[in-house]
């Protein structure tokens, strides 16, 4: 461990709102650690040395313990969750201080009043409030009533296609396709980050690659992102990712493949030839991927005999509650049913599915560009675990007990890599001037608690979470702050 820096990297002389004292910073640079007091004022981080001898209005006491950037999730579903659950406390007690939301082609705006909400657009829960016809409109709504946390917004594909198309089970005609482009354009404007899609599910499987690329030409000139819930995850793994590189490379724009995975036990041990794939393409175009530290993923009950092979746990369904945390074989015996008649009698709903293969996680965790993400699903009693454990998961389990990385990597995965990746300007780093989110851990316990059996448990090990210069999570407990931000891309025209 390196020493406290002789002199102090300082922006501001003045009062500070906020001193962390005596802790360890990892900068989320994956630089090496070293001892520093940060001092915070307006929000800002204006200083990182010794300040022993500035006073303060609040003082953290940080010794033994790692002070690092707030945590980015790369991959949420968290965009009703910020406007009824503005606390955000499942994602305030692992340490993050942002989400990106709009994932997998699914966003809640734009949508127009009365358009339908298809699987896996329900699982928003959209019908709490009136529908966003813009997504200036959703935004504005954040700032008057801010959450916990900051948020970065994609604009959904599948969520576009329902505002526009009569049918889905097509591809999009010229008129839809301008109207489709319009309504990203207009997004783009209002300050989203990129466009993510998700033809993985029905409302956008019938979407060409010509369709995708059609609409996102507007990313070019804003220099947004792609992201992407890929066409095939299981046997088609390698057409899926050369499809998705063709979009990024016509765009000429950065790529984000969601949650990668290899799904179904004849595809375990795929990682090695998807992985040598993304890194040779790394080469000559910009690609970026996320994972969750899971062998469990979770999205809408479904019926294909694909998804049914292996154990699948319900975690919601309108018409059968009840059945939230029962496996869907004993649900079916119980009926004097198959699996597809018990899953197709409990949607629309979602679930838990035990599809991927230890090995093959730990590959794409560890390999070096992978950025974290929960991909947590904020509905119900029974959600997927990473809803609330995903990030001391990695740092708990996975670096600290498996030793997959160090820490001070296990820490760039979820702030630098990510800031950098998405063009998230003033976030990821612990350096003077950048934003104030900090998270306080200590490295030694901390480690997730939520369990496939009892999944909403914060983690331990947590200390302190300050969301734009505001203690917002303490010892265990929320302390009332909302101080998020709508985070825009650089190049927005200012609201």
């Amino acid at each position: 461990m390196q020493q406290r820096p002789i002199g102090n990297t300082v922006l501001d002389e003045g009062a500070l709102d906020l001193i962390i004292r005596g802790g360890t910073v990892i900068d989320g640079t994956r630089a090496p650690r070293f001892d520093a007091d940060v001092g915070i004022s307006k929000g800002k981080i204006v200083a990182i040395g010794d300040l022993s001898q500035r006073q303060a209005g609040q003082v953290l006491h940080a010794r033994g313990r790692i002070v690092a950037p707030g945590f980015i999730d790369s991959h949420t579903h968290d965009d009703q969750a910020l406007l009824s659950q503005p606390d955000m406390s499942f994602k305030v007690s692992q340490g993050v201080t942002t989400v990106v939301t709009g994932n997998c082609g699914i966003s809640i705006a734009p949508l127009r009043a009365g358009a339908p909400m298809p699987a896996p657009l329900n699982l928003l829960d959209a019908g709490t409030q009136p529908p966003f016809e813009t997504l200036r409109g959703y935004l504005d709504a954040l700032r008057a009533k801010p959450a916990a946390v900051n948020v970065a917004a994609l604009v959904g594909h599948s969520s576009l296609r329902v505002n526009v198309m009569p049918d889905l089970e097509r591809e999009a005609n010229a008129d839809e396709i301008a109207a489709m482009r319009s309504l990203l354009e207009e997004s783009l404007d209002a300050g989203a980050i990129g466009l993510s899609t998700g033809t993985f599910y029905p409302p956008a499987a019938k979407a060409s690659t010509e369709e995708i690329i059609a609409i996102g030409q507007s990313l070019t000139s804003r220099k947004g992102v792609f992201t992407t819930h890929m066409r095939d995850e299981s046997d088609q793994v390698m057409v899926a990712l050369d499809e998705t590189f063709r979009i990024g490379k016509a765009l000429d724009v950065r790529v984000v493949i969601s949650h990668h995975k290899v799904m179904n036990k004849p595809n375990f041990g795929r990682s090695a030839q998807t992985l040598a794939h993304i890194r040779k393409t790394m080469q000559c175009q910009c690609v970026a991927l996320d994972c969750y530290p899971y062998t469990a993923g979770s999205t809408m009950i479904r019926t294909e005999r694909a998804m049914l092979d292996g154990r699948m746990v319900i975690a919601t369904s309108v018409p059968h509650p009840e059945c939230a945390g029962r496996e869907i074989t004993d649900i079916a015996a119980e009926w004097g049913v198959d699996k597809e008649e018990a899953a197709r009698r409990l949607q629309p709903g979602s679930a838990i599915y035990f599809l991927m293969d230890e090995a093959d996680v730990q590959s794409i965790l560890a390999f070096d560009e992978t950025m974290i993400g929960s991909d947590g699903i904020p509905l119900g009693d029974k959600p997927h675990p990473r809803l609330w454990g995903t990030f001391p998961r990695v740092l708990g389990h996975y670096s600290r007990e498996l030793g997959l990385f160090p820490l001070e990597t296990a820490v760039w995965k979820m702030t630098g890599l990510t800031a950098n990746n998405f063009g998230l300007t003033g976030r990821g780093t612990l350096a003077v001037g950048q934003c104030a989110d900090v998270v306080v851990f200590d490295a030694d316990t901390v480690l997730d608690r939520a369990s496939y059996d009892d999944p909403t448990q914060a983690a331990v090990g947590i200390d302190a979470v300050v969301v734009n210069g505001t203690l917002t999570w303490q010892h265990g407990k929320h302390l009332g702050a909302r101080s998020g931000q709508v985070i825009m891309r650089a190049d927005a025209p200012a609201n």
